[in-house]
């Protein structure tokens, strides 16, 4: 009589494997080294808390107006804190590829598309911090925000999208740069430059008309107006930009122009870091 294999008589066990689990351990990575020390994630803090205490209260009593223009500089401080969060952790991108770990990671058996999945999720989830911080000092400071239960969907999905498209372009853009140096001196045509053309100290339509136009196809104008929708219940932006009479109409069309960005944006990027490391 021949022995039984073991084999035979026992099932062999399915090892399930969490498709999620890699990123997270990549996020928490991220994480961790992007707030080794609680100066670092206080520091960038300080600017929506500048903004919200001392810039938006000047800009009103130096030009006269009231509390309604306080609050649209406080919301429009949302479009220039999510281009240069992202820009920054862009830049974490480049010192992990020079002097951390990244070498090891892409020899790791993952997806090269969960290193650039694991950076964005801690990115957004910085940069969704910053702006409720934001959010609650210019509600301490006395700033209204008119905000309902879909206006803060509106608002949400707005500045969710708009982030993952900017991180998207840094990301992009650390790939493609090989010094932090070079990076660094791209920042301000990138971040800065489009937060002054998109209406977020003013109207798009007090620019002049060829500036005017090239607004409109700026996603952060889109974005803002978005936000400002949200949280203010102004559909004044939107209707710079699409000039209809449905408002919940002009807002999904600004939504999927920030949706259409947001995923372009995060599949160049993760193609273009996939491509750079294998140089």
């Amino acid at each position: 009589m021949s022995a039984i294999s073991p084999e035979a008589v026992l099932p062999r066990q399915r090892v399930t494997k969490n498709p999620l689990a890699p990123l997270a351990t990549l996020a928490v990575r991220r994480f961790q080294l992007s707030t080794r020390t609680p100066r670092e994630l206080v520091v960038p803090l300080l600017t929506p808390i500048m903004f919200a205490l001392v810039i938006a209260p000047a800009l009103k009593q130096a030009l006269h107006t009231g509390s309604g223009y306080e609050a649209f500089v406080a919301t429009g401080t949302v479009g220039l804190l999510i281009p240069l969060n992202t820009m920054f952790a862009g830049l974490g991108v480049i010192v992990d590829r020079e002097s951390g770990a990244q070498r090891e990671l892409l020899a790791a058996p993952i997806p090269r598309a969960l290193l650039v999945l694991g950076n964005l999720a801690v990115a957004s989830a910085i940069t969704a911090l910053q702006i409720a911080v934001l959010i609650a000092v210019g509600i301490a400071r006395g700033i209204h925000f008119d905000a309902s239960g879909t206006g803060i969907v509106w608002f949400v999905a707005g500045a969710t999208l708009f982030t993952v498209g900017m991180y998207g372009a840094a990301e992009t853009l650390a790939s493609r740069v090989p010094k932090a140096e070079e990076y660094i001196a791209r920042v301000p045509a990138i971040a800065i430059v489009p937060w002054f053309l998109a209406g977020s100290l003013f109207p798009i339509s007090a620019l002049p008309g060829f500036l005017s136009w090239f607004a409109k196809f700026l996603p952060l104008t889109h974005g803002l107006a978005l936000v400002r929708y949200g949280l203010l219940g102004d559909s004044t932006g939107l209707h710079n930009i699409w000039k209809l009479h449905d408002t919940t109409a002009m807002a999904s069309l600004s939504l999927l122009v920030v949706a259409v960005f947001a995923a372009a944006l995060t599949m160049i990027s993760i193609r273009v870091f996939s491509r750079s490391a294998v140089r």
